[in-house]
């Protein structure tokens, strides 16, 4: 059963103390969050307690891989302190997608980490952007990374739809490793994340191939101003595509 969670790179400016940014989420109805950035700044014990004293359960976290690979047991006891099973690495940069040389070697270097990972129980994801659908000619560089790699993609569905792909048939393509979908609806006129529901994402159309792969979690993340504005409505519309 898919559930729903916001990644918390949205909420990323609001000004309150973490753990009341957690409540927030909990009390817009969504089931989980997927951590970024403001965690490494908070007590994880007042974390944990909150999560706990909110019913709020962990997707994921965004880790940056230059943190995994400079830093890996600390990095890994921290977010295992706060029960995360997912671990996401939210970008390579765009010189690891122009050759197909290049994503065998990026590939390479991610199928280390997932193996490191795995050992001490957790998975890992890679989340994508727009830069990795570069031409490859017969193929774009996300055509090949994901097929030299078998680990999770956590595809960014506004990001994916942006640079042209094809959002449903790829979740579709993806099957069980599609365990993590971030919702982010795009307007593609204007080049911009917009709540949920306000963009061009095919929201029926995702929901059924979310179905279809029994995926984990449906992430929310919006990129605007005021998120808090619209994040009641998100977790409502969230929760009605799971």
């Amino acid at each position: 059963m898919t559930r729903s969670a916001v990644q918390l790179y949205t909420l990323r400016d609001v000004d309150r103390p973490f753990t009341e940014v957690l409540e927030l989420v909990a009390d817009a109805g969504f089931e989980g969050v997927e951590f970024a950035y403001r965690v490494t700044e908070a007590d994880p014990d007042e974390v944990v307690e909150t999560l706990d004293e909110t019913g709020l359960e962990v997707a994921g976290a965004h880790v940056p891989i230059d943190q995994l690979e400079e830093d890996f047991e600390e990095t890994v006891a921290f977010y295992d302190d706060l029960g995360v099973e997912n671990v996401v690495v939210p970008w390579l940069d765009a010189e690891h997608f122009e050759s197909v040389e290049a994503v065998e070697a990026a590939a390479a270097r991610l199928a280390k980490l997932a193996d490191e990972l795995s050992a001490h129980g957790m998975a890992l994801h890679y989340h994508n952007h727009d830069h990795e659908f570069t031409d490859l000619g017969d193929e774009t560089g996300f055509d090949a990374f994901v097929d030299e790699t078998s680990f999770g993609i956590e595809l960014d569905l506004g990001l994916a739809l942006a640079a042209g792909d094809d959002v449903v048939e790829r979740l579709r393509a993806l099957g069980d490793r599609s365990q993590l979908v971030h919702l982010k609806d795009y307007d593609v006129e204007a080049g911009e994340s917009v709540p949920v529901g306000e963009g061009d994402l095919d929201l029926d159309g995702i929901a059924d191939a979310v179905a279809a792969n029994d995926s984990d979690w449906l992430i929310y993340e919006y990129e605007g101003a005021d998120p808090l504005a619209s994040l009641e409505r998100a977790g409502s519309r969230t929760n009605d595509l799971c």
